[in-house]
């Protein structure tokens, strides 16, 4: 029987918020409520299943009665980790003051806490990886994107207990091999409404897509999705750029405050594409663009037309960049386009990996599914298309007899 503790995080709550950043909340208080052996955290978006269970791990691992136990941490890629659960880790221990660099072993990724308990983060993205030594707990963040015969093999090398978190926007293995088929089960779902630690803008934003059925009954309130729904699929996930791949264009949609800039460069390789994240960020002004470009290797540009300004300016440091093409249905016809592509990203890519898998068609409110995309989870998603589908052929139609026939891009 897996042993559990008391919170360290949840006693005089009211002292230790008023301190602390990252808060006790109703997220937390479940977690640390399940019992079983097999602990599964479902849930929406910003639900704090991640932060909450880094939490109980923690405690678990600062536990005096626990001495010499391996906690380990696992996800799809290495890069995931590092900005995702391994970066949660150390936001939660300098927050709480329990950080000490002496303790980290950064080559190995392993943090030794005082009671020589410690808690190790790898990447499962080979079978063999998962046949190392045996483990105490075992934590699978976003185990979705884990296949389950990697997952299974954790799971059986793991002596007390195993968290699972993920998104539920699609069926995995975890519904089909797991629940139903095994009494040591928790199964809970979490929503935003469990994570009091919310600014109100970040409510805002969340509960201002209700009006998708569908992204709102997965990312708003935690229920399981449907496949239908998702624009893009079967896009494979490399570990690097292959060397015979050659660099064909970037694709740049426009950000600042509310929304970041997205540039994502394309590669040719033997009839497909191999799609790589070049920046992600918030408040960049256009010097700040340009630079960033001219440091990568030289390729032609394709913006968002919307930011004529932007392009100009762009431009005058010596860039090679245009607008996309736009127009009516452009969106469509290019997702349309994309869709037939073979396509791959590379491991690194982090958000735009977490964008094409939650790239959605809008569903109206009896479900149905509307020919128009969701307006988020879409920067890189928009910046990819103007990339691959701007300038592709389009179908010519003669003028009537008389005068000169048009130029089309593309047709000789």
């Amino acid at each position: 029987m897996a042993k559990h503790f008391p919170s360290l995080f949840t006693v005089d709550s009211r002292r230790r918020s008023n301190i602390f950043h990252i808060v006790d909340t109703t997220a937390t208080k479940k977690i640390f409520a399940m019992r079983k052996r097999i602990r599964a955290v479902a849930g929406g978006t910003s639900a704090s299943k991640t932060i909450s269970i880094l939490i109980w791990l923690i405690n678990y691992c600062q536990t005096p009665q626990e001495r010499e136990k391996l906690c380990t941490v696992v996800s799809e890629s290495y890069p995931h980790l590092e900005k995702g659960a391994m970066l949660d880790f150390e936001t939660i221990m300098k927050d709480r003051g329990y950080w000490k660099d002496e303790c980290w072993n950064q080559t190995k990724h392993i943090y030794t806490f005082e009671t020589n308990n410690k808690l190790e983060f790898y990447s499962v993205d080979t079978y063999g990886k998962a046949h190392g030594p045996r483990r105490d707990w075992l934590f699978g963040n976003e185990c979705n994107n884990v296949p389950f015969n990697i997952m299974d093999q954790l799971i059986t090398r793991t002596r007390e207990g195993v968290w699972l978190d993920w998104n539920p926007s699609e069926e995995f293995w975890f519904y089909t091999e797991m629940l139903g088929k095994r009494d040591d089960i928790d199964f809970i779902t979490l929503t935003y409404l469990d994570n009091e630690g919310l600014d109100q803008n970040t409510i805002s934003e969340i509960e201002s897509h209700k009006n998708n059925k569908m992204w709102w009954s997965v990312y708003g309130e935690g229920k399981l999705g449907e496949i239908e729904s998702r624009i893009y699929t079967g896009w494979q996930i490399i570990e690097k750029i292959p060397f015979e791949s050659r660099l064909w264009k970037y694709g740049l949609d426009f950000g600042y405050t509310n929304d970041p800039t997205a540039i994502v460069a394309v590669y040719q390789i033997n009839g497909g594409y191999i799609l790589d994240e070049i920046v992600y960020n918030r408040g960049m002004n256009n010097h700040e663009i340009a630079e960033t470009l001219k440091v990568n290797p030289r390729a032609l540009i394709l913006a968002d037309s919307a930011e004529p300004k932007s392009i100009d300016e762009i431009k005058s440091y010596g860039l090679n960049i245009m607008p996309a093409e736009k127009g009516k249905d452009s969106i469509v016809h290019g997702i349309q386009h994309v869709q037939g592509l073979k396509i791959s990203i590379t491991q690194r890519s982090l958000n735009l990996i977490k964008e094409y898998r939650n790239y959605l068609w809008i569903t109206d409110k009896n479900g149905v599914i509307i020919n128009e995309p969701t307006d988020i989870n879409n920067h890189l998603m928009d910046a990819l298309r103007y990339a691959l589908a701007s300038g592709i052929q389009k179908a010519w139609t003669p003028r009537p007899v008389g005068g000169l026939l048009p130029y089309y891009e593309g047709i000789m």
